[in-house]
């Protein structure tokens, strides 16, 4: 029986890969897309809280935050009670990005589930929060 670790990696591949195929239309990779999301959640990070929130290091961050402002879908500007750090913000043309993803985003969630029952769903949805918790060093 293959180990739990393993069975996580592999599903994360899996949702990996079919995610890469649906935001490829709109010109962004999956890990893009996840940085979009976090930002959709909780606009306003600095750039090292939005790398480990994104699970990339903080080069693949600067990389991608340099793509993602040249693509006009954030912004960056200067924390008013740090003038030193720099906030980066979803911008309206990346919530649209997301918005005209949300739908086959959303349909790859219930793929990935659809052979649970709602009890079942909501057990993994549960499971997986409380396993991350347990190794999550900012929770």
């Amino acid at each position: 029986m293959p180990s739990l670790l393993y069975l996580v990696k592999q599903l994360e591949l899996a949702v990996r890969s079919h995610l890469d195929e649906l935001v490829r239309s709109a010109g962004i990779t999956a890990l893009q897309y996840t940085a979009l999301t976090v930002l959709e959640r909780h606009d306003g990070l600095s750039a090292a809280q939005l790398a480990r929130d994104s699970f990339v290091t903080a080069q693949s961050m600067a990389d991608m935050v340099r793509a993602l402002e040249t693509r006009g879908l954030i912004r960056r500007e200067r924390n008013a009670g740090n003038r030193r750090e720099l906030l980066i913000r979803l911008t309206d043309e990346g919530r649209s990005l997301l918005a005209s993803v949300a739908g086959p985003v959303r349909e790859l969630e219930e793929r990935m589930i659809s052979k649970l029952t709602a009890a079942q769903a909501a057990d993994f949805r549960h499971s997986l929060i409380t396993a991350w918790q347990a190794l999550s060093r900012y929770v």
